[in-house]
């Protein structure tokens, strides 16, 4: 079972939500195994790629291009990912009618996108979300969550996401109130990437 819920945001007025069901993750009980470096290499922390690989801060990137970034996942799960947009669809506004009554006069948005470990650590069960963005750069305001089935279902790291190459694929559900669109989807967990995302553009 999925989570559903819904909220408005707007200034000066209070965000409300609506949640269908709930669902808890699986326990994690996998393990990761350290390698020894490379004698080449300097001595850096596990997943580590450091500045000089990772997409800068506020890079533009279009649909299909992919973002190399350090990556968090409790305090516990750190390392380095690659992230590709593969698509930014709309949808119709009746594919979110089992939200209910909040949800009219919204549209649906799926973002796809896979994900590859480049590091290596254990990043097991993890999952990460991508905003939508609108042309001028803006978060559209609403906050959704939840699947669409068929359209957009999002996915987590199995078990075996622990190992450099290991990828997954998910999708995103965001939306949009009706006349405002969806041109972009942003990555901006972190504090380098908080103010100033990666952006990918459609």
């Amino acid at each position: 079972m999925a989570a559903l819920a819904v909220g408005l945001s707007a200034c000066g007025s209070e965000e409300e939500t609506a949640t269908a069901a709930t669902s808890e993750p699986p326990a994690t009980t996998a393990s990761s195994e350290t390698s020894a470096a490379e004698p080449s290499e300097p001595s850096t922390p596990a997943g580590d790629i450091g500045p000089a690989k990772a997409t800068a801060p506020g890079t533009e990137l279009e649909v299909g291009e992919t973002a190399t970034v350090p990556f968090e996942y409790t305090s516990d799960k750190t390392g380095t990912i690659a992230i590709t947009v593969t698509a930014i669809e709309q949808g119709q506004e009746s594919g979110l009618a089992e939200f209910g009554e909040r949800a009219k006069g919204l549209v649906p948005y799926f973002i796809k996108y896979k994900i590859e470990n480049v590091g290596g650590t254990d990043l097991s069960y993890a999952n990460l979300d991508l905003r939508a963005v609108t042309a001028d750069g803006r978060s559209t305001g609403v906050v959704i969550a939840g699947d669409v089935p068929g359209k957009c279902e999002s996915e987590t790291a199995d078990k075996d996401f622990t190992t450099a190459g290991a990828t997954f694929e998910t999708c995103n559900l965001q939306a949009s109130r009706a006349g405002v669109e969806v041109t972009g989807a942003e990555f901006d967990e972190g504090d380098e990437y908080s103010d100033n995302p990666v952006v990918w553009t459609k």
